[in-house]
């Protein structure tokens, strides 16, 4: 009986075709990248891949050449059934992923503070520091079921779906959602970031190549979660201000009432333009009071501080934040972390440590007695 053997026909060969386009999008996005955060996160999967294929490559190695030198047809290879221990075995076996170890937590730590995405850009790309004088274009996005809304405060324009950044500029994107947590996630500009319901998210990041990009939404957000994108270009400030101008000579003005509009669950919304936005529309979707009688979240905080704030002393403190803790730091005003400042920088403070000397043993011969303050002594037997 002849054995039949499976071959790719034209239906396989189509089956497998999303696949290879899955992977050739990966590529051009993520291992090929546009912008100088996304280009140093990629250098550091590069360099965590070889740290691990040290390991990872002998050993695949060793597993064949044990088998064959070992195998039981050799008898020329030493046979030793009393073996239990090696001093030198053992120090290669740890010694070797524990370098590893360190080197992959160092890299990690490190890249943790220098890629945070709250701290604000030192260089354009590797071979272009920052101008400190440079303004960075502020970018406020607003993650909607299932749409991105785009806002250009200095523009005074708004987009759906579609996002216009000028080459070799440092953007600061301000970041916030209207109904359910989503993942802000442009592949070729910086990493992935959340957006939430009343929180404020900061992400610093640079295009430094002019082209066509897709964003997405890497956090699953219901129904139309899977058409959740956006179109990115990257064109020159000339070609950035041309966009601004196209936008600004179509469409309408994004006032309350579109906005109440645009914020009903859609899908699959094409590019929309405005070619104005009220001023105070982010800051009033952050804190939850677009729609017209609704308390801002903000009030109802500082409400809340004025009758006490959380303080356990107050009795008749209400349920807000804690003093002090009401309002989100400024944006792009993070503390930065010790270890980037400079000696001047850190400065000097008196110690709070105290000197063993000064710590002075309790004085407990006046009450020596166990009973409370007041109570009356055990007379002596």
């Amino acid at each position: 009986m002849r054995e039949h053997k499976p071959r790719l026909t034209a239906r396989r060969i189509l089956t497998l075709l999303p696949l290879a386009a899955l992977l050739s999008a990966c590529d051009r996005a993520v291992l090929n990248p546009a912008g100088d955060v996304a280009l140093q996160q990629r250098d550091i999967i590069y360099i965590s891949t070889a740290l691990m294929l040290l390991i990872i490559v002998p050993v695949l190695i060793l597993i064949v050449v044990f088998a064959w030198r070992y195998r039981q047809s050799n008898k020329d290879a030493t046979y030793d059934p009393h073996f239990d221990h090696s001093t030198a075995l053992e120090l290669v076996i740890w010694s070797a992923p524990l370098l590893i170890i360190i080197c992959l937590g160092a890299l990690t730590w490190w890249s943790t503070h220098l890629l945070d995405p709250f701290r604000p850009l030192n260089r354009v790309s590797a071979e272009k520091a920052i101008d400190p004088k440079a303004k960075p274009l502020v970018v406020q996005v607003v993650s909607l079921d299932w749409k991105w809304l785009f806002i250009y405060p200095e523009q005074g324009i708004a987009t759906v779906n579609e996002l216009a950044l000028p080459v070799d500029r440092q953007v600061r994107f301000e970041l916030t959602s209207t109904n359910m947590m989503n993942t802000f996630y442009a592949p070729t500009l910086a990493g992935m970031i959340y957006t939430m319901p009343g929180m404020r998210s900061t992400l610093h990041a640079v295009i430094n190549r002019p082209g066509a990009y897709e964003g997405m939404s890497a956090n699953y957000s219901g129904a139309g979660f899977s058409d959740m994108r956006f179109k990115l270009y990257g064109v020159d400030q000339g070609g950035f201000d041309a966009w601004v101008g196209r936008v600004k000579a179509s469409g309408p003005a994004l006032d309350t009432n579109r906005y109440l509009e645009l914020e009903k669950p859609s899908e699959r919304v094409p590019a929309m333009y405005f070619s104005g936005v009220e001023g105070d529309l982010f800051d009033r979707i952050f804190n939850r009071c677009v729609r017209p009688g609704t308390p801002c979240m903000r009030d109802v905080m500082q409400h809340d501080q004025r009758r006490g704030g959380g303080n356990p002393h107050d009795p008749h403190a209400g349920a807000g934040m804690p003093a002090g803790r009401a309002a989100p730091p400024p944006a792009g005003h993070k503390p930065e972390g010790h270890i980037f400042k400079k000696g001047e920088e850190k400065g000097t403070g008196p110690s709070t440590f105290e000197p063993p000397e000064a710590k002075k043993t309790p004085d407990m011969s006046h009450n020596s007695d166990p009973a409370a303050p007041g109570a009356p002594r055990a007379s002596a037997a």
